[in-house]
């Protein structure tokens, strides 16, 4: 348990908002991951805002797929996709139904679970470093794509859960451009961290992939 936290758990009615309402608000929240081995909590301190079929960052701008369709709602489920064959990263879905808007999370501080988290990310250097980062966040809670869908408004014993939390000050609460988003999705400051937390990854502009010769 994070000392101190708000343990109300959220409801649909918080995430069933324009994701850029949901992102920012984020911050501060204490997602709950329960596992066999007992509960792992991050209190969410960077995310990103993914707006759907109007965003070309997004996963689902091209329309509907076999891979993104929770992305298209109910609200307040959870997202989670395979990346460069290697890592999964963790989405939470909001917006009206049908939008196919998500909140990427990109990083936290992990409090109670904080020794199963250092089994799964055995080269983080310190604690700060344990979900810093979307792939990091995902190894340390043990996701993975069977929690694709998961709806993490189920209530207690779910496999993913969001509580209260403590959301920081307006004005410590920062955004600019999304990490290693080209394109025209790469003009959107749709990255929302709090300002100053040692465990904010660092921006990363694209990098366009060079062809091999």
């Amino acid at each position: 348990m994070i000392d101190g936290e708000d343990r109300t758990p959220l409801t649909r009615d918080f995430f069933d908002r324009p994701v850029l309402e949901v992102a920012p608000d984020l911050l501060g929240r204490i997602l709950v991951r329960s596992t066999p081995d007992g509960p792992i909590e991050v209190r969410l301190t960077e995310v990103e805002a993914y707006a759907g079929e109007i965003d070309p960052g997004s996963h689902a701008f091209r329309g509907r797929t076999r891979r993104n369709g929770v992305m298209y709602g109910p609200p307040g489920h959870a997202y989670v996709y395979f990346t460069y064959g290697m890592w999964h990263c963790l989405n939470l879905v909001c917006g009206p139904e049908g939008m196919a808007s998500g909140v990427l999370l990109r990083a936290g501080d992990i409090g109670t679970g904080a020794d199963l988290a250092r089994k799964r990310r055995f080269s983080a250097r310190n604690d700060r470093e344990l979900a810093k980062g979307p792939a990091r966040l995902a190894t340390a809670l043990d996701i993975d794509r069977a929690l694709d869908g998961t709806d993490a408004i189920a209530g207690p014993g779910a496999h993913l859960s969001v509580l209260h939390g403590t959301p920081p000050p307006r004005d410590q609460v920062r955004s600019g451009p999304r990490t290693g988003v080209g394109g025209d999705g790469a003009v959107h400051p749709w990255r929302f961290w709090i300002d100053g937390d040692p465990t904010v990854s660092p921006y990363r502009a694209h990098a366009p992939r060079r062809r091999s010769t």
